[in-house]
């Protein structure tokens, strides 16, 4: 079995290591959490430090599924076009039988959602290096491998950190920054020097995962072979890749033992021959469902594998990780730049434990379901599938993954009104693609709202637009919707959107006269007519400051204008149809 060389030299730092840092929030580790949070800082305008141990991205195909939610989170970072050529816009995950017949193949909803598609096989070597490569084009972030952080020491209004070479050979530089991520993985040292546990549980079955070369399999579809003798999965990837990952029997391998080569030539025979220089890595390793007891403590959070850890059998551990620096990094941004409060960095802990919990709850069940190793009970599984597909409900629960859990967000910077559309506040807003400017441009949402707060009205007057700017809303963008196949206007203060292909109007015909407040992570943080919208502005002055009504009415086509330039106050530290498509978690098995 071959042990090429890293593809991926080692990435040129932009800024020497010498040079005073300045920097408002240290981000540990350059995986794919990390990046994706540096990214995220970076286009918002905070000086971010990244360091990373290794002396290059990992050269590891760990993870191997992005869903629709972590592309279109790329995207508002301005990256999601270079993240495309690496993937393979896919199609779900079809799942087998006992026999290794087809039981049903759960697609979810292709790119309605979130305008993306909505399963993306990947390499995560390629994916790593695309995201270091993008990095360079960001001023405000410097990034250092073969650099660890040593010690960290968490001061009311910073925090004392010490990095150095990895290597220990050379001096550990101190400086102060405002915060620290720690997204350095199942092995933390953010974790461990801020001493949080983990609760969970270990899995004892020890799986083989092999990343092999010159494949013959062309779906674009994972596909989880549910024979009990040798639960399986296979997901083929870009160029003649394709993953296979095999249940070891007792005495076949140990967890962190290099697989020998007439192993993995053995369990694949049945689908190819592969000779050594084919495979590009193979490994034996076990499961973790953990969570942190905390992932905020004072200055200091935790991200993607350390904060928790899940199995892969719902392909959501990097998605998770995306999801948490999508949730943080826009409101560690606004507390920056004065726009919030602290206590709206309580609200990442609130709002994404629920969910990474409930996600790794449905990790560990549908490995107990799908990759069973009881023939009584992957009979049953069989049997209940094909019982199911027969009614339409069945179906769609099964084809859609209506079976993971509710993303909806019940409490943090969320404002639930009593009111039918109550259950809208707390899911995300889809994404369609709307008709905007004076040539009816057909442009996705998100890149009409830009990066902060929005404020989209739906059929309101001029008068309710009146009453919302003098409430003190933490809104930066105005988007009139105009349904009913009329033609978007712009207003002084305010643009417009219309329905470009039926679903503008099918996500928002029923919410005429209501305003929808979007988050910068574009969650609905309110629906509400506009004489509820003091009420509105009160409930999240604890969040976020209110505006001023000059603020409100002076929003511009620019976003960056008001919403998300990070201004500091201090000098710099030293060196219905919408829940329906929107209520069910992102991404589904791999």
């Amino acid at each position: 079995m071959s042990n090429p060389q890293s593809p991926h030299p080692e990435p040129r730092r932009r800024i020497a290591a010498a040079t005073p840092v300045q920097a408002d929030v240290l981000v540990v580790g350059a995986g794919p959490t990390g990046l994706t949070a540096a990214h995220l800082l970076g286009s918002l305008g905070v000086r971010v430090l990244l360091v990373e141990r290794n002396p290059t991205t990992s050269d590891d195909a760990k993870a191997i599924s992005l869903d629709d939610e972590s592309l279109r989170t790329l995207q508002s970072a301005g990256i999601d076009g270079a993240v495309y050529p690496i993937i393979v816009p896919g199609t779900g995950t079809k799942y087998f039988d006992v026999g290794g017949r087809p039981l049903v193949h759960a697609r979810g909803l292709g790119d309605q959602r979130f305008g993306h598609p909505f399963k993306n096989p990947f390499a995560q070597p390629d994916l790593e290096r695309v995201l270091v490569e993008e990095l360079g084009h960001r001023p405000d972030v410097e990034t250092r491998f073969r650099t660890r952080l040593f010690s960290l020491e968490q001061q009311p209004d910073r925090v004392r950190v010490g990095v150095g070479p990895s290597e220990g050979t050379g001096p550990v530089e101190h400086f102060d920054v405002s915060y620290v991520l720690g997204c350095d993985g199942g092995r933390s040292t953010v974790r461990e020097l801020l001493s949080i546990p983990m609760q969970g549980r270990s899995f004892p079955d020890v799986w083989l995962v092999a990343d092999t070369v010159g494949d013959p399999h062309d779906q674009r579809y994972g596909m989880h072979l549910g024979d009990p003798t040798r639960p399986s999965v296979i997901v083929p990837g870009r160029d003649g890749r394709c993953r296979y990952e095999f249940l070891l029997h007792p005495g076949e391998g140990v967890a962190g033992d290099p697989p020998p080569f007439e192993l993995v030539r053995d369990l694949l025979r049945p689908y190819r021959e592969i000779t050594p220089d084919q495979v590009e890595r193979a490994v034996s390793y076990t499961f973790n469902a953990l969570l942190a007891d905390r992932l905020r403590d004072g200055r200091c959070f935790l991200l993607g594998d350390a904060a928790h850890m899940m199995p892969p059998f719902a392909g959501q551990g990097l998605n998770s990780g995306v999801r948490d620096a999508a949730n943080l990094c826009w409101k560690l941004a606004d507390v920056l730049a004065g726009r919030s409060g602290d206590a709206l960095l309580d609200t990442y802990d609130t709002e994404r434990r629920p969910h990474a919990q409930a996600v790794i709850d449905l990790s560990v069940r549908l490995g107990r379901i799908v990759m069973t190793t009881s023939r009584g009970r992957a009979r049953l599984r069989d049997l209940m599938v094909r019982t199911a597909m027969h009614t339409p409900q069945g179906r769609r629960y099964l084809t859609e993954m209506r079976y993971r859990p509710n993303t909806r967000v019940r409490s943090g910077a969320v404002v639930p009104l009593d009111g039918r559309y109550g259950s809208l506040v707390g899911t995300f807003l889809p994404q369609p693609r709307v008709l905007h400017g004076p040539h009816l441009q057909v442009t996705r949402l998100d890149d009409v709202l830009g990066r902060g707060w929005s404020l989209l009205g739906v059929g309101v007057t001029d008068a309710d637009w009146n009453t919302a700017a003098h409430a003190g809303l933490p809104a930066g963008k105005r988007v009139s919707v105009v349904l009913d196949d009329r033609y978007p206007r712009d207003r002084p203060g305010r643009t417009a959107v219309a329905d470009a292909d039926g679903r503008l109007q099918a996500l928002f015909g029923g919410l005429t006269g209501h305003f929808l407040l979007v988050r910068p992570d574009r969650l609905i943080a309110a629906v509400f007519p506009g004489d509820q919208a003091e009420r509105v502005s009160h409930s999240l002055r604890r969040f976020a400051p209110a505006a001023g009504p000059d603020v409100s009415a002076a929003a511009s086509d620019n976003p960056a204008e008001i919403s998300h330039e990070v201004v500091r106050p201090r000098p710099a530290p030293t060196a219905h149809p919408v829940t329906e498509s929107a209520s069910h978690t992102q991404g589904g098995p791999r």
